[in-house]
């Protein structure tokens, strides 16, 4: 299977994970917006490294393969390079939500609705569209 074939699988994917996001969100299930969130992030940025052809570590957070890469000089579009610091910032950030949203912090015995609320639901379900129009516009744009 070619680079693209792969990042275009992550970007279905990660489209379907902003779709869930924006469900839960409406539903109220803060936490579950901000898990199908970050691994909306997760994805989109996945599918752009995978379609660059850039090998990342097998962890969530690439954040510093993505900022450390020479955009510009691969040739990739402005706007694409423009957006890379905001977008590996989102994913610093959302990234160790990962597990709270799902299981809460249990050694504590308080649940993930407890601990997230409509304002971290919202950034959330905003920050993962953000991240995934870019990443999806520059697939269809960006030829290696």
């Amino acid at each position: 299977m070619k680079s693209h074939e792969m990042a275009e699988d992550y970007l279905k994917r990660a489209g379907r994970c902003l779709h869930e996001a924006e469900d839960a969100f409406r539903e109220g299930d803060y936490p579950m917006a901000i898990r199908r969130s970050q691994e909306c992030i997760e994805l989109s940025i996945k599918g752009v490294l995978r379609m660059a052809s850039i090998e990342f570590p097998r962890e969530h957070d690439v954040s510093d393969v993505l900022t450390n890469m020479a955009w510009k000089e691969m040739g990739s579009p402005d706007w694409f390079t423009d957006r890379v610091q905001g977008m590996a910032r989102i994913m610093r950030e959302i990234t160790p939500k990962r597990g709270p949203a799902m299981y809460g912090f249990e050694k504590e015995m308080k649940p993930a609705n407890a601990i997230f609320s409509q304002e971290d639901g919202m950034k959330a379900t905003e920050d993962a569209r953000f991240v995934f129009e870019t990443c999806k516009k520059f697939l269809q744009e960006w030829k290696p």
